[in-house]
């Protein structure tokens, strides 16, 4: 193609497949913890398919960008109490609204399963996960997440073809690297509340960006990375002292009295 014999087609690839694989980030934390719910046989499978349907969602997306970048114009108003302002409403903050409110539950749900624990089989459907749901809760939060990616590979690149290539690239890398963070996540109890505190912040500026307050992700993305070395440093010094032990899911037999 003759697009890929201008050199800025090159750099605008490089800088948009960079910029996807870091905001793709907080989607890989996501999808580790919560395909560690599943069965151990299972875990690999959730987290490939969740990384391929990501990629499925963002290329699909993309064919309607141009719906995506309207998506911010307001559809409705509503009226301020004690003011005469009125709050446009668009497509873009209803997503992100909706979905900073998911982040905010689901983070918040598991950080108290960690710490308070759960006994599954107490009553029928509660404490399990099945390959379906978990999926069905990434697909949710891909949506949501796809909505920033997409508008950042607006602002960097100008033709699809090349939006689509850094998707793809940036997917196989995250990829490649999803099954080493989910295990670091998974191995070591603190990281995997640290990355629920970030999920948690996620989901407030989403909230936030909903209610058409911007907060530079500059900002947040360096708090993540300060706070992440403080834990590396926190996970070196301590290496010969007993680890913490969150609660696990305990699984009662059947016939238990206690279910």
């Amino acid at each position: 193609m003759e697009i890929f014999a201008n050199p800025d087609t090159w750099i605008s690839l490089l800088t948009l497949t960079f910029m996807e694989v870091v905001l793709g980030i907080d989607n890989i934390v996501f999808i580790s913890i919560i395909v560690s719910r599943l069965p151990k046989d299972q875990q690999a499978k959730g987290r490939n398919i969740g990384l391929a349907l990501a990629l499925v969602f963002r290329i699909i997306l993309l064919m309607f960008i141009a719906w995506i970048v309207s998506a911010s114009n307001p559809i409705f108003s509503i009226n301020l109490p004690f003011t005469d302002e009125d709050f446009p409403v668009s497509w873009r903050d209803i997503i992100l609204f909706a979905g900073g409110l998911f982040l905010l539950a689901k983070s918040v749900t598991e950080i108290h399963n960690k710490l308070e624990g759960e006994v599954e089989g107490q009553s029928a459907g509660q404490g399990t996960a099945t390959l379906g749901k978990v999926l069905i809760q990434i697909i949710l939060i891909d949506i949501v997440f796809s909505f920033d990616s997409i508008l950042t590979a607006v602002g960097l690149a100008q033709e699809i073809i090349v939006m689509i290539v850094a998707v793809i690239i940036a997917m196989g890398i995250m990829l490649i690297f999803a099954k080493y963070v989910s295990d670091f996540v998974n191995k070591h109890p603190t990281v995997k509340m640290l990355a629920l505190s970030f999920l948690l912040l996620i989901g407030f500026m989403l909230v936030v960006e909903a209610l058409h307050q911007h907060i530079p992700k500059g900002y947040i993305y360096f708090a993540m990375f300060f706070s992440l070395m403080v834990e590396m440093l926190n996970l070196k010094l301590r290496k010969k002292t007993d680890p913490v032990h969150l609660r696990q899911n305990e699984v009662l037999p059947e016939g238990d009295p206690s279910i």
